[in-house]
């Protein structure tokens, strides 16, 4: 894999993906996702992925057809859209492509449409790096990461080692679920699910999320999960409008209650999507500037060094590895 070629980090975050998904033309968004239970999964539907963020380490899986994977088998012939991940930190929109690809009767801009179709027939390695050759949506994807103001490239410092993250996408796809991980040989299918049941492959997914999250050491938080779901607030104004005049109504109450929940939320994330973009260098300036006349500069700079050196104390008590800096 190369270097991020321009891409920079994402957070995992479903404000800052449901930015990403207004910004390539469709009427999706994204939700934390707290639990696996049916009714956590029930009030979030229309579903349509599942997008798993977790630590990644290195395996040593075989890359032969029929090779297993996490109770999955890997699929060479899948005939669905799959991309590699050809450059480092492209790995959330990624994610959301090798979703939205596999979107029966996606509606989505014109630009991206154009983007799926071209690379149709093509390889995973191919279409990975012709996706991630798109400038118009490495600008998308780098829009809402915080700018990079200073850099420390160049002045020789040591570099410590980070913990890397990744993310994956579970979806169902002719009738089966698979797993779409970019930085695997082929596709994961984790075998057919019951398509009469409507959550066949929730069902199925639950299952395999949930052996995978065993794998960590209990109380672990090294991972998180999205859903990707229709957005709900055009049909929740449908069914207010529908029974308007019946101001009353629990019915009525309760649908204007779950519309104030959802604009609540978009006015949060477009706070937070604004904060992200901004850049806090002059604000930091600004404050040492004030400590500095002040005559308070060196006493803070005294008081956090302490702060510092009491939380690495604290980190190898617990035998914990901290960065000196």
């Amino acid at each position: 894999m190369s270097d991020n070629n321009g891409w920079q980090l994402t957070e995992s975050d479903p404000g800052v993906f449901t930015d990403l998904l207004k910004a390539l033309g469709t009427s999706f968004i994204v939700d934390d996702l707290y639990s696996l239970d049916p009714a956590s999964l029930a009030s979030l539907k229309p579903l349509h992925a599942l997008i798993f963020l977790f630590k990644w380490i290195p395996t040593t899986e075989s890359t032969g057809p029929g090779s297993s994977a996490l109770a999955g088998d890997f699929d060479p012939e899948f005939s669905g859209f799959f991309a590699h991940q050809v450059v480092n930190n492209a790995c959330a929109t990624l994610a959301v492509m090798n979703a939205l690809g596999n979107i029966p009767s996606l509606q989505c801009s014109e630009q991206l449409s154009d983007l799926i179709n071209f690379t149709t027939g093509m390889d995973a390695q191919t279409r990975g790096l012709v996706v991630t050759s798109a400038d118009w949506l490495r600008e998308a994807h780098n829009s809402l990461s915080p700018p990079s103001a200073v850099s420390l490239d160049g002045l020789g410092l040591p570099k410590s080692t980070e913990d890397a993250y990744h993310f994956v996408v579970y979806l169902p796809v002719m009738g089966a679920l698979y797993e779409l991980d970019g930085l695997k040989p082929n596709p994961v299918r984790h075998g057919p699910y019951d398509e009469k049941d409507e959550d066949g492959w929730l069902k199925k997914a639950r299952d395999v999320i949930e052996a995978r999250i065993g794998t960590y050491p209990l109380g672990a938080l090294e991972f998180s999960l999205l859903a990707l779901r229709d957005d709900p607030l055009p049909s929740l104004q449908e069914q207010l409008k529908s029974i308007e005049g019946t101001g009353g109504s629990a019915e009525f109450t309760e649908l204007a209650q779950r519309i104030s929940n959802e604009n609540s939320k978009r006015e949060r994330w477009a706070f937070e999507n604004s904060l992200r973009k901004h850049n806090h260098l002059g604000l930091v300036h600004g404050l040492v500037l004030a400590l500095a006349k002040a005559g308070k500069l060196d006493a803070a700079k005294e008081s956090a060094k302490a702060k510092m050196k009491e939380r690495r104390e604290k980190a190898a008590a617990k035998g914990e590895e901290m960065d000196e800096d």
